[in-house]
């Protein structure tokens, strides 16, 4: 099996092609104990993973809340290779601006 940090290193050059001009950082779990893993920040946007090495990897004290905490912010996800197309789908849903209403003009 892969190790985690391959899988990450990969993952943070897709996101970088798939996204263009965003900016990914890892994040620092010493300083918040279950922090995500990687930082991406696009545009005025912005979305938090932790990476794991496959889908049946325990998850550490913490992930969980902050995974929940952050997505209610903004976006967070638990990613690995099983999941990573749809997590990548669904951080681009994310990323697209939200259109104004649209209100008809009175004639």
């Amino acid at each position: 099996m892969a190790l985690e940090s391959d899988f990450q290193t990969k993952l943070r050059k897709e996101i970088e092609n798939r996204f263009e001009g965003c900016i990914t950082t890892k994040l620092d779990s010493g300083d918040i104990q279950g922090i995500p893993d990687l930082l991406i920040l696009y545009k005025n946007k912005w979305a938090a993973l932790e990476v794991k090495r496959s889908e049946h990897e325990s998850h550490r004290p913490n992930q969980d809340y902050y995974v929940d905490r952050l997505g209610k912010m903004s976006y967070s996800s638990f990613i690995y290779p099983e999941n990573k197309e749809k997590v990548l789908d669904e951080i681009e849903q994310a990323f697209r601006p939200r259109r104004s209403a649209r209100v008809p003009k009175s004639k």
